[in-house]
């Protein structure tokens, strides 16, 4: 059996099957960790969602913020771009069933045997792993439940930006949510910003990447992607997966069940310069 990880793939799904052709994957023996944003702005998010969907217990996938923003838009909360790919699933015959499968996908994914943990963003500097755990299942039961939707109405928004245990209800999910979704900076206090999606290094001076700042998971083996101006970043213990596909670069799949981790890529048939963005 082997083990990928790949990053966002965003509706692209002609390059995934591309991807899981070069790695010759077997959904019979092989696992896939997906690293969320499955969907938007690509041209074939219901192809995607489907072929997920029916990996079963062949693929691990968490949660991502355009993951998230299908959830809200069928939800009545957020509102959908009359040209978006998402509406090919929310306009779907079994768009309800696909939905109620996503509600229950994971914000974070750790599997104590590789030694990897799986998140969409990044994590809060002030969390070590039982507390990223535990702050993921207060989202995962908010999503699963029957009031998700009132959840949902009021999950978006940038503030409070900092973590505190003080915080609770509704301030407390949103910053979780946004650390697991939406986390690329913070300065080195944990302070969140969300107004920077570009390159490392063109960021305001106080602002460091969540992965640079003094945290407590600094030993944990963490995969994650959403930021793809910083296309890949190959640590001892970092995989940043997302390497703009949806932006004309390209895909990525880390075989992790083995060392030295293998890497594997193909090219987006889209050609557009790469800018970050949500």
């Amino acid at each position: 059996m082997a083990v990928y990880a790949i990053g966002d793939i965003q509706g692209c799904f002609n390059e995934l099957e591309q991807l899981l052709d070069k790695i010759n994957y077997d959904a019979s023996i092989d696992q896939l960790w997906l690293v969320g944003d499955l969907v938007n702005r690509g041209p074939q998010s219901l192809e995607t969602i489907q072929f997920v969907r029916a990996l079963d217990n062949s693929a691990k996938c968490v949660l991502g913020n355009h993951d998230i923003h299908l959830i809200a838009c069928h939800a009545g909360v957020q509102t959908c771009k009359p040209k978006s790919s998402l509406n090919q699933i929310l306009q779907h015959p079994k768009v309800d069933e696909m939905i109620d499968w996503l509600r229950f996908q994971p914000l974070l994914h750790y599997d104590a045997k590789l030694n990897w943990l799986m998140i969409h963003a990044g994590l809060i500097p002030q969390w070590d792993l039982a507390t990223a755990q535990a702050c993921a299942n207060e989202i995962e039961e908010q999503l699963r439940s029957t009031h998700y939707v009132e959840f949902l109405t009021h999950a978006y928004g940038d503030m409070p930006n900092q973590w505190n245990a003080e915080l609770s209800n509704q301030d407390r999910w949103r910053v979780i949510l946004n650390a697991f979704t939406r986390l690329r900076l913070c300065d080195l206090h944990g302070k969140m910003d969300f107004n920077y999606k570009g390159l490392l290094g063109k960021q305001e001076k106080h602002l460091h990447a969540w992965f640079d700042v003094p945290r407590k998971s600094k030993d944990l083996n963490i995969i994650f992607g959403h930021w793809s101006a910083l296309g890949l970043k190959h640590t001892d213990n970092l995989l940043g997966l997302d390497t703009g596909c949806l932006w004309g670069s390209q895909l990525t799949a880390a075989r992790i069940d083995i060392k030295p981790v293998t890497l594997y890529q193909v090219d987006c048939t889209a050609k557009k310069k790469i800018t970050g963005g949500e």
